[in-house]
Formats: C-alpha cells, sequence, structure tokens
C-alpha cells in the first residue's frame, strides 16, 4: 500500500471524528477519537514489527511467541485484545467496554502509557445515559479501519501533522477549553525560527499543552539538518491538566521524539529539577502559558527554587510571575520564547508610583535580558480574541543595550473562525529578528535610554505606527488593571488597620 499523503490523512481522520460528533459535545469528542487514532497507530505499527521479526525468527507465530515473553523487540507490546482486527472484529453490542478493556491492557503491558491510552471509559455514562452509545463507536472504528497507519504506510511527521490537524480542528469548534492545550500552528513555527536550536540542545515547554511548540522545533530542527548526522534535541514539558499531558505523551510518540513530559503544577511544583534541589537549566524555553492567571501570594511567597527575584507579580496576572520562572530556568546562555497579551509589556508604564508588574519589567529592561517583542495579529488563539505578544528572552544577546520591537499585526490573513499568520509573515519576522534591522512601519531597534524614557513600555505599537487610529487599550488589560487597583486598595486597608490598631490600642 501506498503512502497516505497528508490532505488524504486530514481528511479520513476528520470524517472519523464528524461519525460522533452529534453524539457527544464539541469538547469532549476529542477524548474518544484521539485515544482511538493512537491505538490504531500503535497496533499497525506492531504489526508492522512482527512481520519484519516473523522473516527472522521463521514465522509469525514464532515471532509472537518470542515478543510475549521478551517485549524488548519491539517499541510497545500490544495485547491481543487491543490488536485493532480483534477491535474491529468485535460485534456492536458491548463494544465500550471491550475498547476500555483494551485500552487498559495496553497500559498495563507497557508503564510508559499509563495515564496516556487509559484516560477515557468508552463505557462512561452520565444521568444514566452512555456518553457515546456502541453504535457511533462501531461506526468510528469501521472508518478508522478504512487505511493503515503502520511503519510503511505513514511515517511519523505525516501523521504527528495530521494529528496536529486534528488539535487544530477540536480547538476552532471548543474554544476556550481547547485553547488551554493548542497554540496556533504557525506561532509555533515562527518561534520555531526565532530559537534556531542547534544538534544537542536541550527544549523546555513549563505548560507544554498538546506538546506543540516542543514539535514545531524538531520539525524546524529536522528539516535545517535534513540528510545531516548530528545530536538530536532533548525534549522535556509539563502539564497541569492530565487531558493535555495525555495529548502531549500521544503527540511527542507519535512524532518519535526524545523527550520528558512530567503532570503536575508548574508554578507550584516543578518537576524537573537538579540532584540537589535546584531547578534544571535548558538551553532554550518555548511556552504559552494560560494569560492573566490568577495565583495567591503566598505562590511566590513561599518559592523555594529563588525564582521571583524581581518581584511579586500581582494576584491578578501571573504573566510576569512566568517570565521570571522561565528566566530561571534558563542556562546562562540560554533563549526564550514566551507568548502573552499584549499588556504584559505595558500595563502600569505612565502610572503615578509604584506597579507591580512596570517595576519588574524595569528590572528585566535594565538587566538586558529582553532582547525583543513581536506584536501578533489578532484574533489568532483560540481562547480569547486579542493579540499576543512573543517575549524573547536571552542571557547571551548579540546587541547589548539594545532590543528589537516588531509590529506584525498586519501579518495575517482573515480565517474562519480564526486569523492565520501568513508564511510571509513569519518569514518577515525571522529575517528581522536575526539580521537586526529596522524596516519602516515594521520594526524599530530602541537603546535602553528610550525605554526608560517611555517609563518601561515594551509594546511594540507604541513606537511603531501603522495606522493612525488612536491606541485603544484592550478589555483584558483593562479588567487586569481593575482586579490589581482592587488589591492594591485592600492592601492599603491593611495597612490603615494595623497602623490605628498600633496607635489607638484597639483591634478594628
Amino acid at each position: 500500500m501506498a503512502e497516505l499523503d497528508i490532505k488524504t490523512l486530514e481528511n479520513w481522520l476528520w470524517e472519523a471524528a464528524c461519525k460522533i460528533r452529534g453524539e457527544v459535545d464539541a469538547p469532549k469528542y476529542k477524548e474518544y477519537i484521539l485515544p482511538l487514532i493512537f491505538i490504531k497507530r500503535l497496533s499497525d505499527v506492531f504489526e508492522d514489527e512482527i512481520e519484519k521479526l516473523s522473516e527472522e525468527f521463521g514465522d509469525r507465530e514464532t515471532a509472537l511467541e518470542i515478543v510475549e515473553s521478551d517485549h524488548s523487540f519491539v517499541r510497545f507490546f500490544i495485547p491481543e485484545v487491543a490488536r485493532w482486527e480483534n477491535i474491529k472484529r468485535h460485534p456492536v453490542h458491548g463494544l465500550g467496554m471491550y475498547l476500555t478493556d483494551a485500552v487498559r491492557a495496553i497500559a498495563k503491558e507497557n508503564p510508559k502509557l499509563q495515564g496516556v491510552v487509559d484516560i477515557v471509559d468508552f463505557n462512561a455514562t452520565m444521568a444514566g445515559k452512555r456518553i457515546i452509545s456502541d453504535e457511533r463507536l462501531h461506526a468510528l472504528i469501521n472508518v478508522l479501519s478504512k487505511y493503515r497507519l503502520g511503519i510503511r504506510d505513514v511515517p511519523p511527521d505525516i501523521i504527528g501533522n495530521a494529528y496536529e490537524y486534528l488539535l487544530r480542528k477540536f480547538a476552532e469548534g471548543s474554544g476556550q477549553s481547547a485553547g488551554e492545550f493548542y497554540t496556533p500552528r504557525e506561532v509555533g513555527i515562527l518561534i520555531a525560527h526565532i530559537l534556531d536550536p542547534e544538534p544537542g540542545q536541550s527544549i523546555y515547554d513549563p505548560c507544554v499543552g498538546s506538546a506543540g511548540l516542543l514539535i514545531k522545533n524538531q520539525l524546524y530542527f529536522k528539516e535545517k539538518y535534513r540528510g545531516k548526522t548530528v545530536a538530536d534535541l532533548k525534549f522535556y514539558g509539563q502539564e497541569i491538566l492530565h487531558f493535555s499531558y495525555a495529548m502531549a505523551k500521544m503527540n511527542i510518540f507519535i512524532h518519535d521524539m526524545d523527550a520528558e513530559i512530567a503532570l503536575g503544577d508548574t508554578m507550584n511544583h516543578p518537576a524537573f529539577k537538579n540532584s540537589d534541589g535546584s531547578l534544571m537549566q535548558f538551553d532554550l524555553i518555548a511556552t504559552n502559558p494560560m494569560w492573566n492567571q490568577d495565583f495567591p501570594q503566598s505562590t511566590y511567597e513561599n518559592d523555594q527554587f529563588g525564582r521571583f527575584t524581581f518581584g511579586y507579580p500581582p494576584s491578578s496576572s501571573a504573566d510576569w510571575g512566568w517570565i521570571q520562572h522561565v528566566n530561571a530556568s534558563l542556562k546562562g546562555n540560554g533563549k526564550a520564547c514566551i507568548v502573552l497579551d499584549t499588556g504584559s509589556v505595558s500595563r502600569g508604564s505612565g502610572a503615578e508610583g509604584s506597579n507591580r508588574e512596570r517595576d519588574i519589567r524595569k528590572k528585566f529592561v535594565e538587566s538586558d535580558l529582553i532582547e525583543a517583542v513581536i506584536l501578533l495579529p489578532e484574533n489568532l488563539f483560540y481562547n480569547t480574541t486579542a493579540p499576543g505578544v512573543i517575549i524573547v528572552l536571552n542571557k547571551n544577546k548579540r546587541h547589548r543595550e539594545e532590543i528589537l520591537l516588531i509590529n506584525a499585526s498586519e501579518k495575517f490573513e482573515k480565517g474562519r473562525p480564526k486569523n492565520i499568520l501568513t508564511e510571509e509573515g513569519i518569514r518577515e519576522v525571522s529575517e528581522v529578528y536575526h539580521g537586526w534591522k529596522e524596516v519602516e512601519k515594521f520594526s524599530r531597534i530602541i537603546t535602553l535610554e528610550e525605554a526608560r524614557a517611555n517609563d518601561y513600555n515594551l509594546s511594540p505599537s507604541r513606537y511603531i505606527t501603522i495606522s493612525t487610529e488612536e491606541e485603544v487599550l484592550p478589555l483584558e488589560d483593562a479588567v487586569v488593571m481593575v482586579k490589581e487597583a482592587e488589591e492594591d486598595r485592600r492592601r492599603a486597608e491593611e495597612e490603615l488597620c494595623e497602623i490605628l490598631e498600633e496607635s489607638l490600642g484597639i483591634e478594628l
């Protein structure tokens, strides 16, 4: 059978997903289709490995006996109950229970897949009714059985791209819930161009989602060094949501990458540590944390890793908490790309008195850690219409005491439901960044002195004018500023009460 091309593969997998769309809410049906595609890939690859071993050991029966007694002959051992031919032959009645038993059997035989393939109960009910019926599952399996996903049928990159395609399609249909684990493909490609990973480097994503940013760097790296024998990259990621963690593990396995993915809360319990308990550090970091996250002040006050030396961000927005975590996780010559909302580079600038976000930003600027800020087009992301920015940290800046600002807000194509950053836009941003160039109405190089003069406002739109329209404060930024003002008011009231209690000798 000839290799499947990417378009055929995408259309086929989306056809399969559509078989259960009507019965299951959009945010939920990805939880059934994605693990099944993964299981089919595992089963088809296992069959290919058995076929190859059959030639070596004389026949299929002998090969299976050897593999069953020693699983090291195959990458993943697929027990008989979970082999696709048996899944396909199972009658409609009882199929949900059979599939649930099958994925649990795979997890039992393959510790690496525990908590990855066995995250879904295909027989689950809600209010006494099956979430997905045996009939729909049967229709889904029939569609998935149309093509093989084995070693000779589809290379890892192609099936990986198709998997990413499905994640994007689910994000389009699911809005915010999917946006939590999916960063637009073209944003990941742009970040890979900026980071430009080199052989043997380590890349980390503390908010890994479905591992898209790590995968884009791997694909960029493989294309750059195609045909050359070089040390591969080593990938690390941590994710707080169990389903997103499982998606990341599946995605990593499908792309055949050397990666360690951990489940847990990075901000409160970072997973990657050295033997002495200190934070592990990496050559490169690519991440898109949830914007304007709420963390209590205790998160920063009780930190045991020395991450927040530039100050505690307000409870209303953890943006500069994430940036400080990234900074602490970078090696001495490391570089990072962090995707955040536009307000992260401007909030507090121009305000009278102290502002915690502006004050932390000031310390990053004065420490000469910020290399570039790239303003993205609006309506790219699945959980907001607001434009984002890519903040580039670099501990080994080529151009000291300078910051490159790029306004790529116009570099998009209208899409449904989301806009798309164009290939031309990616190329132009990459060329300007690596060439360190100023382009009229597109990029500006400012000095630290100029950043000081603008009270550490690093928004590209402040320095690069594209239109004559007056800049309007985005709603998300206004909400954060109101929350921050409320927090400051509460703190001032508490301090006033303490002063009055002390001076009057009474408890208020």
